[in-house]
């Protein structure tokens, strides 16, 4: 069975005082629940990953990065590496954000080099996918999206593909207060899992958790999460008040 992630992208969010008390609100509001059927992944700018590992060691919930650098080591000022992360106690890395591609010109290219990277160091990278609103107008979705997954991911063998998680995140839905319907997330989501199908076969298509992401909260999270082939979500604004971020884990 598919493992299902609720995981909180804070973005480029909070003091360090405020993520304090933002992370010990949610694990004081996890202790008070039951979410075994659910990974909870928090991923906070890179200055608190070691504040989120220290903080959550006794209890599970998984801490990501929001990006790696394609170097492992080396004079690239400003970067951190996945040695770095790994020795924090990171488990996920989030990958090919709309933002990242948007603002960063990352391409598929260079994310392939951070997926191999992550990989080498036993970290599992969030893959994000998904089309700009254009190019969903003009009924180009789903190959804009086969394409972002095949140009970055299907190097992969299938034992490595098995470590991968995807998030779609149709660009027009990300921090604009509109999401995706149930039926078109679940449309995506189904097309997606059919394609890795055809590549790596149906136990690995079947196995893979894919997450949904775009203006993703408390209200609409249970509708979505619904769908046969939605395992969670990839949780960006919502995830920075507590009560909201564990209303929408509570969605299972």
């Amino acid at each position: 069975m598919r493992k299902k992630i609720v995981a909180g992208n804070w973005k480029m969010n909070k003091t360090f005082s405020e993520a304090d008390d933002l992370i010990n609100k949610i694990i004081e509001l996890i202790s008070d629940n039951n979410f075994d059927n659910v990974g909870v992944v928090l991923c906070p700018p890179f200055v608190y990953l070691e504040l989120a590992t220290d903080m959550t060691e006794d209890i599970e919930i998984a801490v990501a990065a929001q990006n790696v650098s394609n170097y492992e080591f080396g004079a690239y000022t400003g970067e951190i590496s996945a040695p770095m992360l790994k020795s924090m106690d990171v488990e996920y890395c989030i990958l090919g954000h709309s933002e990242r591609r948007k603002y960063f010109n990352e391409d598929s290219k260079l994310l392939a080099e951070k997926v191999n990277i992550l990989l080498k160091n036993d970290i599992i990278p969030i893959f994000c996918c998904g089309e700009l609103l254009p190019e969903r107008e003009a009924g180009n979705h789903f190959n804009i999206v086969e394409k972002q997954i095949t140009d970055a991911l299907w190097h992969l063998d299938s034992v490595q593909f098995k470590k991968i998680v995807l998030a779609y995140e149709p660009v027009w839905a990300i921090g604009t207060g509109v999401n995706a319907t149930p039926e078109q997330a679940q449309e995506m989501h189904a097309f997606i899992r059919g394609i890795i199908s055809t590549k790596y076969g149906a136990e690995v298509a079947e196995n893979t958790t894919i997450l949904y992401g775009g203006s993703c909260n408390s209200k609409n999270a249970k509708e979505l999460f619904a769908n046969p082939d939605v395992d969670g979500g990839l949780i960006g604004g919502a995830s920075l008040k507590a009560e909201e971020f564990v209303k929408i884990i509570e969605s299972f």
